[in-house]
């Protein structure tokens, strides 16, 4: 983006503040470099074909239900310095200072076409909630499957059976963003990912800050600052695959067996 560095007034700040802790999320326009994104985004798919053809890609870990973790690597560290530089690191600071002063993971989700929904969920642990700031690799909508949150969602630990009641009342809203968009949202925010009904896959940044355990010298230099491809939601072995099939096949089978056990567990 532009070498000027952005600054929000007192103002714009305060309402920031008041808008998160009512509704667990903001949403700011045109921040990162569409230049960029578009170089990092092709990068990216490009190397995941390279290691789908070599096979050296596991088998399941979110492939069959669409959904793909991603570790960017040292070519996504212009995010960053765009977030910092555009100010908002600076509004991260303001809702919550030990978040914007704690470690960066950068990452990236991969969402395949013909993806299925993900069941709603939370990122980590109530109790221990960092700041996720999603970027638009690409323009995000409502075909390609731009994310589902529950706004205010993040005031109270639930478990599922209390937020699938409660959901009842408080529906989801969808976000679609264009390329360069940035959303900044709680972890602790009930969310899922979309079905991608489009012809191509769509990538989707989140970095997190503050994110307890992600203490790295340099985070954009792990493994070399390589592109890497990891497990969404489900471990790439037998017991796993079957169970995520198991997801793509039955989904509401699955959500109400969680359901359930959220009755007689402590478990989100």
């Amino acid at each position: 983006m532009s070498a000027t560095r952005r600054t929000f007034s007192q103002d714009e700040i305060q309402s920031f503040k008041q808008s998160f802790a009512e509704e667990g999320y903001l949403v700011f326009r045109s921040v990162v470099s569409k230049e960029k994104l578009s170089d990092l985004s092709a990068r990216v798919i490009e190397e995941f074909e390279r290691q789908k053809s070599s096979g050296a890609l596991f088998a399941g870990g979110g492939m069959m239900a669409g959904h793909l973790n991603c570790y960017p690597g040292e070519r996504s560290r212009f995010v960053y310095d765009d977030l910092r530089d555009q100010g908002i690191v600076d509004v991260v600071g303001a809702i919550s200072p030990k978040l914007a002063d704690g470690p960066v993971r950068p990452a990236l989700n991969l969402n395949f076409p013909k993806s299925i929904a993900q069941n709603y969920h939370i990122d980590g642990y109530f109790g221990d909630a960092f700041m996720v700031v999603n970027i638009a690799m690409v323009d995000t909508d409502l075909v390609n499957g731009a994310i589902e949150i529950t706004p205010g969602s993040h005031k109270r630990p639930y478990k599922y059976w209390q937020f699938a009641v409660e959901g009842l009342r408080r529906p989801g809203a969808r976000i679609p963003m264009k390329q360069g968009d940035v959303l900044l949202r709680s972890s602790s925010l009930w969310h899922r990912g979309m079905p991608n009904r489009a012809a191509v896959v769509r990538p989707m940044l989140g970095f997190t800050l503050g994110e307890k355990g992600q203490e790295y010298a340099d985070p954009f230099g792990i493994d070399g600052g390589r592109i890497t491809f990891s497990p969404n939601r489900y471990k790439p072995t037998r017991m796993g695959r079957l169970r995520e099939r198991s997801y793509v096949a039955v989904p509401f089978a699955f959500n109400a067996a969680r359901f359930i056990m959220s009755l007689v567990a402590n478990k989100g």
